[in-house]
């Protein structure tokens, strides 16, 4: 076994490999760039090597610098965890060459799962189902009617050269076969100029499932199960599963039996995921094999009770498998979240900036002991204070939880989610809880498309559902309540001026559009002498009996509420106004004033102040880096014309101007780290 490894990545894979490298005994090196000296991975490993500057071209990505680290610790052996060098075959080769063990494949079935054509052919060979096709151009309307005949309807006809929706149809008879042919061809021709057309199956309702492989250097290969991912936004995953609430025990076999074949024919050796496209009657069809640890790994873990990462490690080091395919087991049922640095009420724009706060929910599973089940587990790379660079991915980490069947688990991650705290950057949390609160989700009948057709226009604060708002008053008005208590209860108040608690309360729903529009909502408190923490509140006829326990200053409010166990968000002072309370719960966010009748009476008469109007600016819609400005004083613009470029987490955004005009000033410059709404150009 090795005595020392190099993990060549960062963030929560890194951390995730170091837990289980402590738990084996193994002494750890972590690499890092300029822009992670302080990150979790680097605290939490034995030694660390700086790479080099921030861009991962120029660090993670830099081959000889990792070899060269190897050789400078010490390290026998490099885990490459996922994206980066991971699956990158002249790195695996060089290791080898280097003497350094690579814990993943061999470099010979990375290259042949790398290339997409010699995958298929491979998969074909092995008797593994792909997608039947005919990927030669077709010359005719009645050889396509033919070829759709022979390989069963419905087909998708795409021109070669095709993008964008153009030259694509589905047929699903001869006619539309026919006719789809013809039409593709001639938008082709037009679109393109490249009228060659080719025919493949067409996946109706088509989900992502993808089959966890294992194998070792002495031909042993099993699978451990499957995962479900067809929760996707423009194709990254979002919420995975184990197992599948969709595919039947039958299904389950033949899948598994047919990746590892595929594994068995590349002689594969670590962990792997072969990924297929299951259609609505459960035909199922390889797409492509990920030769490394993915990043849903934990869900598979928690369903088989093994530790994927240690595994890879012993077959690295050339141990045979402990386990065999009857050993393999499928209890209970576990749930992943990616809780990603976005803000989804614009668009998922990245968020950067300083962790203010970082508070998981407590944990009870843990990354490298397979021994806690049923319980909730964080993996992550960061940590309170910490900052979340605008050089690498947006995941800050991953939420997961196991439970004895879907209800369960649906239920226990609803709830982990209330309790994650996180401030100074925005997260995509108030939209995995509307996934997770949507009934199609609920149900288990959805696919790739789900996301797409639900949120087609964008994620809204009136997308989350919530079963009942008038919760997040009660919960408003109980903490009011408990502050004045406490307020009371205070010695050295002057007679005849001390504060009252009082009964009746009115709580003023503030408005999140910043127009003049409140909710006016009388709270009644009934008298609970004698037994803090505890209070009756009455809110439009409904009574809310709350018991809790945290404090005052806690920003997780953890109790019961009519005899159900809740966890909500609560906040004091918010932008818009400083007294204000903020609860959020299951997703929803209200923000409210919680004063007494009379006072809400005069405040119902207080003029009401209009945001400055920001139409003459363009402002930054996301932290990130100006990279580009297009424009310059003086100059006239139209609307639609591109006037910056910004960049952050590997994603650059144009901005372009929304009316005709001309440019009154230049407000940033070229190469400033701008701020979310920052005004960039000012128009005259």
């Amino acid at each position: 076994m090795f005595t020392k490894i190099l993990i060549a990545n960062r963030g929560e894979i890194a951390c995730r490999v170091i837990a289980t490298a402590r738990k084996m005994g193994i002494r750890t090196v972590a690499v890092y760039s300029e822009a992670d000296k302080d990150a979790r991975h680097v605290l939490l490993a034995d030694e660390a090597v700086l790479l080099g500057p921030a861009p991962s071209r120029e660090s993670y990505l830099v081959a000889d610098k990792i070899i060269a680290a190897c050789k400078q610790t010490g390290a026998q052996a490099v885990h490459p965890g996922y994206g980066f060098l991971s699956e990158n075959e002249a790195f695996a080769k060089r290791c080898e060459d280097e003497g350094i063990a690579f814990i993943g494949p061999r470099h010979f079935s990375i290259a042949a799962m790398g290339d997409k054509i010699a995958s298929k052919k491979l998969a074909n060979e092995a008797k593994v189902n792909t997608i039947p096709g005919y990927n030669d151009a077709i010359e005719t309307a009645e050889q396509a009617v033919e070829i759709a005949k022979g390989i069963g309807y419905p087909v998708m006809i795409k021109a070669s050269a095709g993008g964008g929706g153009k030259g694509l149809r589905v047929a699903f008879n001869d006619k539309e076969a026919f006719e789809g042919f013809t039409s593709c061809r001639n938008e082709a021709r037009n679109s393109f100029g490249d009228d060659r057309v080719f025919i493949e199956k067409y996946v109706l309702e088509p989900r992502h499932i993808e089959i966890q492989v294992l194998g070792d250097s002495h031909g042993n290969v099993v699978y451990l199960n499957e995962r479900e991912c067809s929760i996707q936004r423009r194709h990254q995953k979002v919420i995975e599963e184990a197992p599948s609430p969709f595919i039947s025990d039958a299904t389950r076999k033949a899948m598994g039996e047919q990746a590892v074949a595929l594994a068995k024919a590349v002689k594969y050796q670590s962990a792997g995921t072969v990924e297929f496209v299951v259609g609505k009657d459960q035909d199922f069809y390889f797409l492509e094999m990920n030769t490394r640890l993915q990043v849903e790994h934990p869900v598979t873990e928690c369903i088989t009770g093994l530790d994927l990462v240690e595994l890879m490690i012993r077959v690295a080091a050339g141990e045979k498998l402990p386990i065999a395919q009857a050993d393999v087991k499928r209890e209970g049922w576990a749930i992943e979240c990616r809780i990603n640095a976005e803000d989804p009420f614009r668009n998922f724009l990245p968020s950067t900036g300083r962790l203010v706060r970082f508070a998981p929910p407590a944990q009870t599973m843990f990354q490298s002991d397979t021994g806690q089940r049923y319980g909730v587990r964080v993996d992550t790379g960061v940590q309170d204070g910490g900052e979340i660079p605008m050089y690498y991915d947006s995941m800050i980490a991953k939420l997961i939880v196991h439970g004895t069947d879907r209800n369960d688990a649906i239920a226990k991650m609803r709830e982990a989610l209330n309790g994650f705290v996180i401030r100074g950057i925005s997260s995509n949390i108030p939209f995995q809880a509307a996934l997770l609160a949507h009934p199609r989700f609920v149900s288990g009948e959805f696919n790739t498309g789900f996301i797409a057709e639900h949120y087609a226009k964008g994620f809204r604060a009136e997308d989350v559902p919530h079963d009942d708002v008038n919760f997040l008053v009660a919960m408003a008005a109980f903490v009011r309540r408990k502050s004045r208590e406490r307020a009371a209860g205070m010695s050295g108040q002057l007679p005849g001026y001390g504060v009252k608690v009082g009964v009746d309360y009115t709580v003023v729903v503030l408005s999140e559009n910043g127009h003049a529009e409140y909710r006016y909502v009388p709270v009644h408190v009934d008298e609970f002498t004698g037994k803090a923490g505890a209070a009756a509140i009455h809110v439009e006829g409904k009574l809310y009996e709350v018991n809790s326990g945290s404090r005052l200053n806690d920003i997780c409010i953890e109790g019961t509420v009519n005899g159900e166990p809740f966890t909500a968000q609560m906040e004091r002072g918010t932008a818009k106004n400083p007294l204000a309370l903020r609860v959020q719960h299951n997703g929803t966010k209200i923000e409210a004033l919680v004063m007494s009748p009379r006072m809400a009476e005069l405040h119902r008469l207080m003029p009401f102040k209009a945001p400055p109007d920001m139409s003459r600016y363009v402002l930054s819609p996301m932290p990130g880096l100006l990279v580009d400005v297009a424009v310059q004083p003086g100059q006239k613009v139209q609307a639609g014309e591109r006037v910056a470029v910004i960049e952050a987490m590997k994603m650059e955004n144009v901005l372009f101007a929304a009316a005709d005009g001309v440019v009154g000033k230049v407000l940033a410059a070229k190469g400033e780290s701008l701020t979310v709404d920052q005004p960039i150009i000012e128009f005259v």
